[in-house]
């Protein structure tokens, strides 16, 4: 979930973000818990990518060494999570875990599997693009299949899951033929999010500052329609019909919460967190009524220890 080159040579006409967005408060903050995450005190780190497991387990990549850290939600440091087959990848970006309680994770043109207590499970080698070498940067789980996207190529890569092993990584769909007359270097492909079912996905560009839908079964791509306006995210989270984006490019930073209708083709963005301190956000987890945004630094490599997540109330939680 790279943050795009501040200066691009083409790309979309941004248009001006809507200058005023319904906002709500949120629930009580759960006090008992941090309000920020300490990844590392490293030089050098800057975390990328962000999971948080049903158990408040939580897992931080590093874009800077290709570490992954593992902490809790009650408690305020994270440790390096001892993710064997590891050791020569410079870069991890997205990470999830999955319902085995499986952690995956991608960088540079790997996408590997460890369990829970760190062992490797699998490696699997994206190929080569139209542009050439891969650069895989997020992923989004489903029952039947892995899918990643490749912020170098305009290509989503996918391995098929039978039984519980994950197949090849393979090209699945090279998305230049939603928008033909794009320059291929410019889509940046950043998050990517399914629906419950696997027959819909969200796939953000940071280059075309759009969200694409896709259909699993006939890989229809169109432009989520979220209203006349540029949107362009990093990470991304959906829950249901709600859409939670990290926004650093082309807008203020922070976290941009949308409505969207049943069949996830258009929306409304209802909620803006920008007036939070966020060191420049890539990703975000959420876990309760709570979010956990990644402060990056990547702005300004190597960034400046420590290296944080921080906790945000979720604006539309209706939990006690």
């Amino acid at each position: 979930m790279r943050r795009a080159p501040a200066v691009r040579t083409a790309c979309l006409t941004a248009v001006t973000l809507l200058a005023a967005l319904a906002t709500a408060p949120g629930p009580a903050a759960a006090r008992h818990l941090p309000d920020t995450y300490v990844v590392s005190r490293a030089p050098g780190v800057l975390p990328e990518g962000i999971a948080v497991a049903p158990d408040g387990t939580m897992y931080v990549s590093s874009d800077g060494h290709g570490t992954l850290y593992r902490g809790h939600i009650g408690r305020p440091d994270l440790r390096p999570f001892p993710a064997s087959g590891l050791e020569t990848r410079p870069s991890t970006l997205g990470v999830h875990t999955d319902r085995r309680g499986r952690v995956l994770s991608v960088g540079g043109a790997s996408l590997t599997v460890h369990d829970r207590h760190g062992r490797l499970l699998a490696t699997r080698t994206a190929s080569d693009g139209p542009l050439g070498a891969p650069d895989l940067n997020d992923l989004a789980v489903t029952d039947d299949a892995v899918y990643v996207t490749d912020w170098a190529n305009p290509v989503i890569h996918r391995a098929e899951i039978r039984g519980g092993r994950i197949g090849p990584l393979e090209p699945w769909l090279d998305v230049r033929g939603a928008f033909p007359q794009f320059p291929a270097r410019y889509w940046l492909l950043n998050g990517i999010v399914a629906n419950t079912s696997g027959t819909t996905l969200l796939v953000a560009s940071n280059g075309t500052e759009a969200v694409w839908r896709i259909g699993t079964d006939d890989r229809r791509i169109d432009r989520l329609d979220l209203g006349d306006q540029s949107f362009g995210p990093d990470g991304m989270v959906l829950r249901g019909r709600t859409l939670y984006a990290v926004l650093n490019h082309g807008a203020p930073h922070g976290v941009y919460i949308a409505h969207l209708d049943e069949e996830l083709r258009t929306g409304v963005i209802t909620h803006r967190l920008t007036d939070r301190p966020l060191d420049l956000p890539t990703t975000l987890a959420r876990h309760g009524c709570r979010l956990y945004v990644v402060n990056s630094q990547l702005d300004a490599p190597p960034g400046r220890p420590p290296y944080t997540v921080s906790a945000l109330d979720d604006p539309t939680c209706t939990a006690p």
